[in-house]
């Protein structure tokens, strides 16, 4: 599973985060938001596509831009300028892989990737290469 994400690709949130018990008091307030023609809270990051910037293979979770954003607090101090830093910044934390899904890049929609060998000529030699593929389409990712 985690041989299929690698750095730089776009992937999809296909599952959102787990409930939570404050979800169940915000229901009666969407409600009466949608009523007045205001938008409800979104729930989560689910449906929200990015690039894999990092992937953390031992723990089975990825990085990606945009998803899953947290608030930081950053200790004040001084760069070597003197220009002062810190504060609250917002920082991607990891994503679980089993809720990422790849998108290809040419429909840029959730695909079901497999794997194929191929003999490629390299160098005067002939090497067998691993490339993946959209199983639907049968094009190459």
């Amino acid at each position: 599973m985690g041989a299929k994400i690698k750095k730089g690709d776009l992937v999809q949130v296909i599952a959102g985060r787990a409930s939570d018990p404050k979800d169940a008091r915000l229901v009666a307030r969407n409600k009466r938001r949608e009523a007045e023609g205001l938008e409800p809270l979104a729930p989560g990051d689910k449906g929200k596509q990015g690039r894999v910037l990092k992937v953390f293979p031992k723990e089975n979770r990825a990085l990606v831009e945009g998803v899953n954003v947290r608030t930081h607090h950053v200790r004040q101090g001084q760069n070597a300028q003197g220009q002062v830093t810190g504060g609250i910044e917002k920082r991607e934390a990891p994503v679980d892989l089993s809720k990422l899904v790849l998108v290809d890049p040419s429909t840029k929609k959730p695909a079901k990737v497999g794997f194929r060998e191929e003999e490629v000529e390299r160098d005067g030699r002939t090497r067998t290469v691993r490339v993946r593929y959209n199983k639907a389409t049968g094009k190459d990712i």
